[in-house]
């Protein structure tokens, strides 16, 4: 086959095919005398199998799961596929544990939040994250804490962190700030939770999507190791 063959099945250029092959993504192919690249049913088989794992594990995992078995080590490949799966059930569970506390968003105090309010690093420090990030969502008009009037330090109470664990939940499905800005603000102002569970359809959706990816991309990488890598 030439690059020109295994480009056209699936709409790219020979020179994506040239740059897979150039990155590892590819076994290296045979040469004729005259310097033209000879590929085989094993490199559209692998072709196959790197754009299928692109959408289910993303760019960077899927050309680490290819590099490991154009190198041999399966061992290596399989831990990549098994972080994948992981991080998806990971998300599923994070996305449950928002619809959960849909209900809760608008009314009563956090678990543990003492009456005078939290500092941005016993906030920070509750969601694990940094007090930079905090103050991120603060910029992005996601969080709008009170000052203290004596020290001039932000303070952050019942329905602040109530809003900040709900970025947090929303960043971790992928949200851009902007959006969650959209969302919590609709939810501080009118009490409602139409944008969050429309939020949350579309993630479950995109979770969805992405598993129906990992059963693809297991095929078509099952197929590639079966021609014999």
């Amino acid at each position: 086959m030439r690059p020109a063959d295994l480009a056209r099945e699936h709409g790219i250029s020979t020179q994506a095919v040239r740059n897979y092959e150039r990155d590892g993504f590819l076994p290296p192919a045979t040469r004729t005398p005259s310097g033209y690249r000879v590929y085989t049913e094993a490199h559209a088989s692998a072709l196959r199998a790197f754009l299928a794992l692109v959408p289910a594990y993303g760019h960077a995992t899927a050309g680490g799961i290819m590099h490991a078995v154009n190198e041999g080590d399966l061992d290596r490949a399989l831990t990549l596929v098994g972080r994948g799966h992981e991080q998806l059930l990971r998300d599923r569970e994070t996305l449950n544990t928002v619809r959960k506390a849909i209900g809760s968003l608008t009314s009563g105090p956090a678990p543990g939040t003492a009456a005078a309010g939290w500092s941005i690093g016993e906030l920070a420090h509750r969601l694990g994250v940094t007090a930079a990030t905090v103050r991120a969502w603060e910029r992005a008009g996601i969080l709008v804490p009170p000052r203290n009037r004596a020290t001039g330090y932000r303070v952050f109470r019942a329905a602040d962190i109530r809003d900040a664990e709900l970025a947090h939940l929303l960043r971790r499905g992928g949200y851009s700030l902007e959006h969650i800005a959209t969302v919590v603000e609709q939810v501080r102002t009118a009490g409602g939770t139409e944008s969050l569970a429309e939020a949350l359809e579309t993630w479950q959706r995109r979770l969805t999507g992405r598993g129906l990816a990992m059963l693809d991309a297991a095929a078509r990488l099952s197929a590639y190791l079966a021609s014999g890598p």
